[in-house]
């Protein structure tokens, strides 16, 4: 695209003069109608427009003259949102002030609006997956030259996180010469859903009492083979290990919910209408199973309304800085729509996920998602005003966890072909099904309605994927599924053009151990890391650090120990009490404690915030000479009886300077003492 230039750098561009974009005709007319200075998070000026005839918004924020170096990095969120959602991050990793300080202006659009959001619009899913980002990336360049005055074509990197990160590798996948370099990061399969979040919940159901033990068989100084569990625990257990599941992320149990599987379920059931019946009456079904404890687990209590609430706080606008956890949430929810209903009985039971089946009133025939059941008080998903508004107080309604306890099981009748090694547990010695399996799979229509395409591994441009070894919703085997995929294209590719294409894919496994619900802080580090080894892979010819060496051994990714056998870009930690991951000592007994931590080379350790008394907090930095290696001597003694667990969080800077608040990359490290009387 090519502009008609304004003589003066510095004037507004919204009177600017745009040529067309004959690369898509429905994008073909780009606007800007707003253009102005700011100086938070960092200065720059925001440029805010549109594509005339559609619904696609986007934002741009452009650093000043002498911090440009000619680059552009873009965001995807998981699921079409606003595209003011950079301003809003306050945690320290604002996408704008890392841009900024990267040499790079940021993109970021609403997607296509709020119908390309919407599954049931009607509208060309390619819009929302990638088209619209497209657009908006090939404007921005236009605009680019605009502000700064000069011709020339801006390198441009998109990124984005698990529903993201499909959109990143679809946009790779689907487009030519639009951006140079794609960091998806937390990648899923186009397997992963519904069943890696079935999984999870059955585990979650039948492990609930069990899981403390778990827990702690799994931390440091633990020990698994000695976990005690019942035949039920322990085959759940097994199921959800093999599908994948980091057995250590178990540490955040309590807090786990049900995440996305809250809106993925009822699709699940309208997709496959039959299969709650087979699932309650069919053989080879858990529901058929009498003896099983999902009919321990069932709730069906038929009961009415006595209050509608509209305070309980799951109403409002659930506006969110664009993560991986909380876009599902998306949501145009309003303070005057009910978010919660008081029932005239309480609901006995285990009851996450149930349903609010309505059979009278307004709203009769209505089926209302509850996010939970507190005694009498069923609290409601965002995102159902429609049928919410019907409600009224006297409504007989049946309270119902039929379908959602069904759907947990759903990914044994999901087997895919054998590439997808997880679920080898579920075949026979000659590769069939065991379990009696359902028309189709539902996971490659999950993933296509969110890519716009189902991954192939035909990548445009090159590539880093950065995935998380304790990552509980994108299982880290996924990565390198998708590692496979680009690999067989790359060498089918070079055995017809001579291996003259470009494009190149490195993945980055990586450790995090901190007790947050998932590792969201330390992934952003890296994947910040990754676009950064993008701009000079691409634009320097820079080879990015080597990536993480690893095995995949039954669902689990298993890497070295050492920074120099691991690779990558996370510091490798170690924490030891009296020379061992834990001892045992009596009260009054002094510990040596001792910590070491190496970067990956180019990477220096920048921070180290020991917490050596076992506070349970975050401790203050200690006084460290940033470099390759840091080690730090301590001796507690602990004058209590009990466990304690002693930690440290350590931070390297990926490119080796010290200085520069980005790229910053951190591991947590734990040990044990157990002190007796």
């Amino acid at each position: 695209m090519s502009l008609v230039r304004q003589p003066d750098e510095a004037k507004s561009v919204t009177a600017a003069e745009w040529t067309v974009d004959d690369a898509d005709a429905d994008f073909a007319h780009g606007y800007v109608d707003v253009d102005e200075w700011r100086e938070a998070p960092v200065r720059h000026r925001y440029i805010d427009g549109g594509f005339t005839g559609t619904e696609t918004r986007f934002s741009y924020y452009f650093p000043e003259s002498d911090r440009y170096e000619g680059r552009f990095f873009q965001h995807v969120t998981p699921v079409p949102q606003s595209e003011n959602l950079a301003p809003t991050d306050t945690s320290g990793y604002n996408k704008i002030s890392f841009s900024v300080g990267s040499g790079a202006y940021f993109v970021e659009t609403n997607g296509g609006g709020p119908d390309a959001a919407n599954p049931m619009s009607g509208n060309d899913p390619s819009i929302g997956a990638y088209r619209a980002s497209a657009a908006a990336a090939r404007f921005s360049r236009a605009v680019a030259q605009q502000i700064y005055g000069r011709e020339h074509r801006p390198y441009g990197y998109l990124y984005g996180g698990s529903g993201g990160a499909y959109r990143t590798i679809g946009s790779s996948e689907s487009t030519e010469g639009v951006w140079d370099g794609f960091a998806p990061y937390v990648p899923g399969s186009p397997m992963s859903i519904p069943n890696v979040f079935s999984v999870r919940m059955h585990a979650q159901r039948v492990l609930r009492d069990a899981f403390p033990r778990i827990v702690d068989a799994y931390d440091v100084g633990g020990d698994p083979e000695s976990l005690q569990l019942t035949d039920e625990e322990r085959a759940a257990l097994d199921e959800v290990t093999r599908m994948g599941f980091p057995p250590r992320s178990w540490f955040g149990w309590k807090t786990m919910g049900m995440h996305a599987f809250s809106v993925l379920y009822p699709g699940v059931m309208a997709a496959d209408p039959t299969y709650a019946e087979d699932f309650w009456t069919a053989d080879g079904y858990l529901g058929a199973d009498a003896v099983s404890s999902v009919h321990r687990d069932r709730v069906r209590l038929q009961t009415s309304i006595v209050e509608l609430i509209t305070d309980a706080g799951t109403e409002g606008p659930q506006l969110n800085a664009g993560g991986v956890d909380e876009s599902f949430l998306n949501a145009n929810g309003r303070a005057n729509v009910p978010s919660a209903v008081r029932l005239a009985e309480a609901p006995e039971g285990w009851i996450l996920g149930a349903q609010l089946i309505v059979r009278s009133g307004t709203a009769a025939g209505a089926v209302i998602r509850l996010s939970s059941v507190d005694g009498d008080l069923g609290r409601i998903e965002p995102g159902q005003d429609e049928q919410v508004t019907a409600l009224a107080i006297g409504d007989e309604v049946t309270v119902d966890n039929s379908s959602f306890l069904a759907a947990q099981t759903y990914h044994r009748h999901q087997v895919p072909s054998s590439e997808y090694t997880v679920w080898d547990q579920f075949r026979a010695t000659d590769g069939s099904p065991v379990p009696p399996q359902r028309p189709f799979l539902l996971g490659p229509s999950f993933t296509q309605s969110a890519a716009g395409t189902l991954p192939t591994g035909k990548i445009s441009g090159k590539m880093i994927v950065v995935a998380c070894l304790l990552d509980r919703e994108a299982f880290p085997w996924q990565a390198d599924w998708y590692r496979s995929r680009v690999t067989e294209h790359l060498a089918t590719r070079s055995t017809t053009d001579s291996g003259s294409g470009t494009s190149t894919t490195r993945s980055t496994a990586r450790r995090w151990s901190a007790g947050v619900p998932r590792p969201y802080r330390g992934i952003r580090g890296c994947a910040r890391s990754a676009l950064r080894q993008l701009a000079t892979w691409v634009e320097d010819g820079v080879e990015p650090v080597p990536s993480s060496s690893y095995e995949v051994v039954d669902g689990q990714v298993v890497i070295p120990e050492g920074a120099a056998a691991r690779g990558g870009v996370q510091p490798v930690d170690s924490l030891t009490v009296n020379g061992a991951p834990s001892t045992s000592v009596r009260a009054g007994e002094p510990v040596t404690v001792e910590l070491s931590a190496e970067a990956p080379r180019p990477g220096v350790i920048v921070e180290v915030r020991p917490d050596f008394a076992a506070t349970g907090l975050v401790g203050e930095s200690a006084v460290i000479a940033p470099g390759s290696t840091v080690s730090l001597h301590d001796e507690q003694v602990f004058a209590d009886e009990g466990t304690y667990f002693l930690s440290a969080r350590v931070t390297a800077q990926a490119e080796g300077d010290a200085a520069s608040p980005h790229a910053r990359v951190e591991n947590v490290v734990r040990a044990r003492v157990t002190v007796a009387a």
